[in-house]
């Protein structure tokens, strides 16, 4: 870059003070005007406009011809770029600005999508992956309304029927309410478990352990504590440790593919279900949200 810098201000300048002597003697001084007149019109269009054009069109094939040249006038140029780096580099001290941030990215993106480059779904996909650092797992999670719990001390046999038909591979295990998880029962090995002449264990016995995170914990961490845990669901808690809802590595893979839905989904989406069955109880409840006048 300092070498094209170099050469661009030196042609410039040098090329100036030349065509500039050689018109001065050519000239009057109303000639003079008029030749510099045609003479910054010629160096805008054919000097800036027409070389930049080209390079944006045609950048690699141009930057492949003119990449050895190149090389080898940074070489005969390298003690003067040093010495000037040297005397700017006082100037330029503190953080370096990244040379591009999310928003170009993603207006590169859209520019992409103009030019006909990239598909439209290409572009949601990769706004979706920018989502990922600024959801929380509050923001996927299911909230504890809508929750399907069984109790840790219930008998196997005893609630068989809830278990078939239960729309869940996975079910978190309480103890005493919903604030004490303490694991999670796998649909397809309690059903093993029945076949396997146990149904008078307890569901305590059968379970395994689950995890915690808090609501604060961002989207990305969260894909990379289910990898490294190599689970499927945990539990999300809130700052006093009251359990929030639950969250599964379906959740935090549905903001960036949407949502997925399987034959055993009843409800297309049990998050926007909870909610409003959350709102049902508050209105039953008596609740009502209040209005705001204008002042």
């Amino acid at each position: 870059v300092a070498t094209i810098v170099i050469l661009n201000n030196l042609f410039n300048i040098v090329g100036s003070i030349l065509v500039g002597r050689i018109a001065a003697s050519l000239f009057s001084n109303t000639g003079l005007a008029i030749f510099s007149v045609i003479l910054t019109f010629l160096i805008i269009v054919f000097g800036e406009i027409l070389p930049k054009t080209l390079g944006e069109r045609y950048a690699e094939g141009i930057g492949l011809t003119v990449a050895i040249p190149v090389r080898a006038i940074t070489l005969v140029f390298t003690p003067l770029i040093w010495l000037l780096e040297h005397i700017t580099a006082p100037l330029t001290k503190g953080s370096k600005r990244p040379i591009t941030d999310e928003s170009e990215i993603k207006l590169l993106t859209i520019l992409g999508y103009q030019e006909g480059l990239i598909e439209d779904d290409e572009v949601e996909m990769i706004d979706r992956v920018f989502r990922l650092n600024d959801l929380k797992s509050a923001d996927i999670m299911t909230p504890r309304v809508a929750i399907t719990y069984i109790s840790g001390e219930a008998i196997l046999q005893d609630i068989q029927d809830e278990i078939i038909k239960s729309q869940h591979t996975r079910i978190p295990v309480i103890e005493g309410n919903l604030d004490h998880i303490i694991g999670v029962a796998l649909k397809a090995e309690l059903l093993t478990a029945l076949v396997q002449g146990k149904g008078d264990a307890k569901i305590k016995s059968l379970m395994r352990q689950v995890h915690y995170v808090p609501d604060t914990e961002r989207t990305d961490s969260l894909i990379k504590t289910f990898q490294s845990l190599r689970e499927h669901l945990m539990v999300v808690v809130d700052e006093y440790g009251g359990v929030s809802g639950v969250v599964t590595l379906e959740d935090t893979l549905e903001v960036l593919t949407g949502e997925i839905v399987d034959e055993t989904d009843r409800n297309v989406d049990l998050q926007a279900f909870a909610r409003q069955r959350q709102k049902r109880i508050l209105r039953s409840s008596g609740f009502r949200k209040p209005k705001v006048t204008p002042s």
